[in-house]
């Protein structure tokens, strides 16, 4: 008797459901890809395949980078804030007292201690212990970390892979980068280098350290981003991982698939305090530049220029008529500082140093930070759509941090009544400055260009246009010279609670 071929009523079921299922995802490839029946680039284009290897397995690197990674435990000094309120009453109680055998017995109240004779007195300063990580970039017990993991610190001992615990001394720290550099005693400590070619995004990151003070802990993930600005200092330019970082592995390295120092661990974001996956760390580039000064005398040296600068906007660009947005804007140029001296104005826009371009003021500060004090640079400026070019020679920042700049005061009193104005156009009111040049803004409306450009009521209008403002009817005659050359918007130098700023405001659109 022949096997029959026709298959059960189940299996028939079955049969026609993964056909149906098969037909489904064909019809979908066919409508989302129907290009592929066309002659069209995107058919005949191959698409992107990469080659890619199997995840390594670390545990080479890891066993080799291990020993140069330590734990950083920071000794600090906290006053104690003694409640003398507790013992008002109690300082002359006789000694059958009852509550001097309480004390006795169970302690003084917070803040108190007895003294040699018996007598009460404020307990001695509490100690704090915090901790972070570290590791040793040479043989003789050179070590770096961050300088947040070691402020405030008045002991320092570095806890070895190997439990043997070590006390460190600070080299230097270097606040602006937030690095430090610290010594222990010996020289034959396993150590690291940090890389030499330039991290890219996608390759692995793996991040050592001692996180939440358990010890040497390994966390794998890669490079998800590059040049990140998380708002900490004008050098912000971190790398960001997603390898998992938590409290304590500040200061600690992560390595790439060599074994080379990527970066300095440095900051984590997150809303609960634990890892969610975005971490931050300094490039190894520039720690390596900062650890190298620190390791000479203790300090950071960087040039200085002198000025405070911001981005150019699409709106700084229209008002003041030129295309591009590259460059940094001089909002302030400070008394006595290089630029002012050698002839740079308000409202200069920077766009190279020595020939090579500068895309933000970011850009700029990190190049002129790498210029060594009195040395020449050539700026290249725009200035009323003209590009020219001025020599300034650079004065020393940590000089500049430790001047104390006096402000002077103004006591002027005038009895000249405020003069006040509507800006309808750009939503703003303002009135004379009753304590020296410019006008108030005393309103913004809601939904207006100003308020859309964050101009707040209290910003001092100390210039339009390039032109400096001591009355309203300056804003106003500013504002119409604007409109008349065609500007799609009008330029604002403005004095408010965060220094000067340049801001272009654009006019309404009927």
């Amino acid at each position: 008797m022949s096997e029959s071929t026709t298959p059960n009523p189940r299996a028939r079921r079955i049969r026609n459901a993964l056909l149906a299922s098969v037909f489904t995802l064909g019809v979908a490839g066919a409508a989302g890809t129907g290009a592929l029946f066309t002659n069209s680039p995107i058919a005949l284009a191959d698409p992107v395949r990469v080659e890619t290897p199997a995840p390594a397995d670390f545990t080479a690197v890891v066993e080799s980078v291990a020993p140069a990674v330590v734990s950083v435990q920071v000794k600090t000094e906290m006053e104690a804030v003694a409640d003398r309120s507790m013992m008002e009453g109690f300082d002359d109680l006789p000694e059958d007292h009852p509550f001097n055998e309480f004390f006795r017995r169970f302690g003084m109240p917070r803040g108190f201690g007895n003294d040699d004779d018996g007598g009460r007195r404020p307990y001695s300063p509490r100690r704090g212990l915090s901790q972070g990580s570290g590791f040793f970039i040479s043989g003789d017990g050179y070590l770096v970390t961050n300088a947040h993991v070691i402020k405030g610190g008045r002991e320092y001992v570095v806890t070895m892979d190997d439990g043997r615990e070590l006390d460190a001394e600070v080299i230097g720290t270097d606040d602006r980068t937030d690095l430090a550099l610290l010594k222990v005693e010996g020289d034959d400590f396993t150590y690291v280098t940090f890389a030499t070619e330039e991290p890219k995004v996608g390759q692995w990151a793996l991040a050592v350290g001692n996180p939440f003070g358990l010890g040497g802990s390994v966390s794998a993930g890669i490079i998800s981003a590059e040049g990140r600005d998380i708002g900490s200092g004008p050098y912000d330019n971190y790398l960001q991982i997603d390898a998992p970082v938590n409290r304590g592995n500040s200061g600690g390295p992560t390595f790439n698939t060599r074994g080379e120092v990527i970066g300095v661990n440095t900051a984590i974001f997150s809303p609960s305090g634990g890892n969610v996956g975005i971490a931050f760390a300094i490039p190894a580039a520039m720690v390596a530049e900062v650890i190298e000064d620190l390791r000479d005398d203790g300090t950071v040296t960087r040039g200085w220029l002198g000025v405070q600068i911001q981005p150019v906007t699409q709106d700084i660009a229209d008002s003041l008529g030129i295309d591009s947005t590259d460059g940094a804007i001089v909002a302030d140029a400070m008394a006595n500082g290089p630029a002012l001296d050698a002839g740079v104005e308000v409202g200069d826009i920077i766009t190279k140093v020595n020939g090579k371009g500068v895309e933000d003021p970011k850009a700029l500060s990190q190049t002129i930070a790498r210029i060594e004090p009195d040395e020449t640079v050539t700026l290249t400026i725009v200035r009323n759509g003209t590009e020219r070019e001025i020599k300034v020679t650079l004065g020393n920042l940590s000089e500049f941090d430790q001047m104390q700049r006096a402000e002077a005061d103004r006591d002027e009193d005038t009895d000249m009544p405020a003069e006040a104005g509507s800006l309808d156009g750009l939503g703003l009111t303002v009135e004379q400055n009753p304590e020296g040049d410019g006008v108030v803004v005393t309103g913004v409306a809601d939904d207006s260009p100003a308020a859309e450009k964050g101009i707040q009521a209290g910003d001092v209008i100390v210039a339009i246009g390039g032109r400096s403002v001591e009355d309203v009817t300056d804003v106003e005659e500013g504002i119409s010279a604007a409109q008349e050359q065609g500007r799609d918007a009008v330029l604002f130098r403005l004095q408010g609670e965060n220094g000067t700023r340049f801001v272009g405001v654009p006019f309404e659109r009927s």
